[in-house]
């Protein structure tokens, strides 16, 4: 289904966009929540019990977000792969077809269990058993979404390297954005606490994702290398081709959230553990929200790029 001509769908560039972002801030959030908010040296601190029910809200939302673009991704990968018009498209025999007898449908189907999983352990959410399962569902719905693009369709034993690869690039893209939305969260509601409780746990959860965030740098950095290597191949590859051309913009943003990330890092962070008269403590929870909704910014760009991506040929193939 090409609306636009030269193979643009736009319809399926934007719900996968969508449906990747809403999926990323979902696992990202429930992350954050065990990882930093959960592990709060004072847990029945007022801001953290504020930031865990919201951090709950997002994840519902995004929960919501997710099945139905997920819903709309496979209406719309069925018209794609007959090349019928999305109408003639809609019947069920092709749709049972689309959804029994290929990958993506097989993939779609226990992505499905697994979100309706998810819904029954975010509802019982109290029960810290129940919280570590709805972690792993959510971190299945990410994993799963490797077998939706290129790296699902590599052969043999180079598929699976490149599955390993593409799936630890969707996690730790997912720690980050998800984690960057529960820290501007976080900091929100600081800003308007301003107790020396609140301002205790921001600071500790700030250094916390930050020491995280140094991980999750190597290894988006690592795999994004893996990746290109299979899917591009060569310079050529890069500069020679519309996905090539799409990469270098996506690395050119990773690099623009990085920039800011270590300015949030080392400039802004030692901030919040020694204020001075000229920065004091509210200045830097604003200048840190300001910087990590920046990052938030560019990284839905880098989803819109991400959901053209799986749309285009690899540069591999294109040469």
């Amino acid at each position: 289904m090409d609306w636009l001509g030269a193979g643009i769908d736009v319809p399926l560039i934007v719900i996968r966009a969508i449906h990747l972002a809403a999926t990323a801030v979902m696992t990202g959030t429930l992350v954050f929540r065990a990882v930093v908010t959960d592990a709060a040296i004072h847990s029945s601190n007022p801001v953290v019990m504020i930031v865990r029910a919201q951090t709950l809200r997002v994840a519902w939302a995004c929960l919501a977000v997710s099945v139905v673009s997920g819903l709309a991704w496979l209406l719309l990968a069925a018209a794609s792969i007959s090349g019928l018009p999305f109408r003639e498209a809609m019947t069920p025999s092709l749709l049972s077809t689309v959804v029994n007898d290929t990958q993506f449908g097989l993939v779609s189907e226990i992505r499905v269990v697994m979100a309706v999983i998810l819904a029954g352990c975010l509802a019982y959410d109290r029960v810290p058993l129940v919280r570590g399962l709805a972690l792993a569902m959510s971190l299945g719905l990410t994993a799963a979404i490797a077998w939706t693009g290129h790296a699902g369709s590599t052969a043999g034993e180079m598929g699976i390297f490149h599955l390993t690869a593409d799936i630890l690039h969707l996690f730790a893209a997912a720690t980050w954005v998800g984690g960057l939305v529960s820290l501007v969260l976080l900091l929100s509601i600081t800003r308007r606490d301003r107790t020396d409780a609140g301002m205790s746990f921001a600071r500790e959860a700030t250094q916390s994702f930050s020491t995280m965030g140094l991980t999750i740098v190597v290894v988006i950095f690592a795999t994004g290398i893996v990746n290109a290597w299979i899917l591009v191949g060569s310079l050529h590859g890069l500069i020679g081709t519309e996905y090539g051309r799409l990469l270098m913009l996506k690395t050119a943003l990773f690099a623009g959230m990085l920039s800011v990330a270590g300015v949030n890092r080392y400039w802004l962070t030692p901030g919040l553990a020694s204020p001075s008269e000229d920065r004091p403590p509210v200045e830097v929870l604003r200048l840190l929200t300001r910087g990590s909704l920046i990052e938030i910014a560019l990284a839905s760009v880098i989803f819109a790029i991400v959901g053209m991506l799986g749309t285009l040929h690899p540069a591999t193939h294109a040469l």
